[in-house]
């Protein structure tokens, strides 16, 4: 059975939390992707294990649901993040290099679209909100890293190369600017980065980042060049991987001493 997420509870004021790592898709659903749609090949592969090796007192919550059923990141409402520029959709009808995923015919509905939000994506953040309140409640603030990765090379969606790190934090609307700063400079120091690029933070650090109610969260964006073969079968590397897990442990770390000298 899918179920829309999988909480683990810390006792540290940091939220991991990892929304596209899934692979589950209900079988009402599944067999309706055609072959193409049926590769799942937007999923953010292989980061909800890696962050299961970051340890410490984190708490992290993973979505229990592949991007293709409704996309956790995405505005309930349909509207886009990024205005202007190519992007999927709330329940997406296409993969990131703009081709169809569904069999003709056999396309999302606006019901369907309805179930899934109430089911899948009105879930999975209603539990997010409910432990970022928790953690500020124990500490007197929370911080939330929402994680990702995508390819490093996808023309319909961005041009060129992506840079290694893109952290968001939409133009320090989601966070205190010594939380972006710590973030920024950590992935710096481990590759080339940019802040507020083509990647500037999506609907889950916009909506649960309220750094005025002590609730301060920052979306990092890896290319997953970084840790694993861009192409089916989408094999992991054990060493990129590690390297992966070990940089965001020290990303969390500093997130919550930070969090902690600074609070109220």
């Amino acid at each position: 059975m899918t179920t829309p997420f999988r909480l683990t509870e810390g006792e540290g004021p940091v939220l991991v939390s990892v929304p596209h790592a899934s692979l589950n898709v209900p079988d009402a659903i599944a067999e309706r992707l055609d072959e193409n749609g049926a590769l799942l090949a937007d999923a953010d592969w292989h980061l909800d294990t890696i962050v299961d090796g970051i340890g410490g007192p984190a708490s992290v919550i993973k979505a229990g649901f592949h991007r293709y059923v409704i996309d956790a990141n995405r505005d309930p409402g349909g509207t886009s993040l990024y205005p202007g520029q190519a992007t999927t959709a709330l329940v997406p009808l296409t993969d990131f290099d703009g081709r169809a995923i569904w069999k003709e015919g056999r396309e999302p509905t606006v019901a369907d679209v309805d179930e899934r939000r109430f089911s899948y994506h009105a879930p999975y953040h209603d539990a997010l909100a409910g432990e970022l309140a928790r953690l500020r409640d124990r500490h007197g603030i929370a911080v939330l890293l929402d994680v990702h990765s995508i390819r490093s090379v996808i023309p319909h969606l961005f041009e060129g190369t992506l840079t290694p790190f893109n952290v968001g934090t939409d133009y320090t609307r989601t966070c205190g600017g010594r939380f972006e700063e710590v973030a920024t400079r950590l992935f710096r120091e481990n590759g080339e980065t940019v802040l507020n690029g083509r990647f500037r933070g999506g609907w889950t650090v916009r909506r649960h980042g309220r750094p005025t109610n002590n609730i301060h969260a920052v979306q990092i964006e890896m290319a997953q060049s970084l840790y694993m073969e861009e192409a089916p079968p989408f094999a992991l590397d054990p060493d990129g991987g590690a390297r992966i897990g070990a940089i965001l442990a020290r990303v969390v770390d500093a997130l919550a001493r930070t969090a902690l000298d600074h609070r109220g």
